[in-house]
């Protein structure tokens, strides 16, 4: 594989990836295929909407003429759930009722809970941090760029644009079981806001 890798601003035309590296890196950055009965399904919550959504941030980093990896964002999260409560999961909940018949996994039953799940009005009393750190983000690279750097070069480029727009901070949700992953932020500069039974929200100040 020719290892030139560039990183630019997602356009529309990157969905069908978006939803694609989504699924492939969906259990704990690895392959969640096996898990889905419809491939589609973790990307309609975790990664479609970024794109979508008018305020979103979204960065692609594209190997051989397709993107293999994004760092998508919103600056707002409370705004962005108002969004998704009103224009984006209102069809989507049609198309996964509950319970979901073709339902393959207990990963796909928790995702299609995740969809029907109230996004607004936010709880700000059981996230605090939203105050500091407003924005939020999620990265995801397939195996072929990891290791390269790419995924602080895609943060680096996230953090110039909400310098930019003057946002504060922004906080993450990585799962306790993802220990690369949560060495990574680390690294970057995040540090653990809240620890849950399910794993972390990590944050970091945009001026640090």
């Amino acid at each position: 594989m020719n290892e030139e890798i560039t990183i630019r601003r997602a356009v529309l035309s990157d969905l069908p990836y978006l939803y694609e590296i989504c699924l492939k890196t969906g259990d704990a950055s690895k392959d969640a295929t096996p898990f889905f009965s419809d491939p589609y399904t973790i990307g309609q919550y975790y990664a479609a909407p970024y794109l979508l959504y008018p305020n979103g941030i979204c960065f692609v980093a594209e190997c051989e003429y397709r993107p293999q990896g994004y760092i998508i964002a919103v600056p707002d999260s409370i705004a962005f759930g108002q969004w998704m409560e009103k224009e984006w999961l209102p069809p989507i909940r049609k198309r996964y009722p509950q319970p979901f018949p073709l339902s393959r996994s207990e990963k796909e039953d928790k995702i299609i809970q995740l969809i029907h799940k109230c996004q607004f009005p936010v709880d700000t009393a059981a996230q605090p941090w939203l105050a500091d750190y407003p924005a939020h983000l999620h990265i995801d690279l397939l195996p072929c760029i990891q290791q390269k750097g790419i995924g602080r070069a895609l943060i680096n480029n996230l953090f110039t644009e909400l310098a930019q727009r003057k946002v504060s901070g922004l906080h993450l949700g990585v799962g306790s079981s993802n220990t690369g992953a949560i060495a990574f932020y680390k690294k970057m500069g995040f540090s653990v806001l809240l620890e849950q039974k399910w794993g972390f929200t990590m944050g970091k100040l945009c001026d640090k």
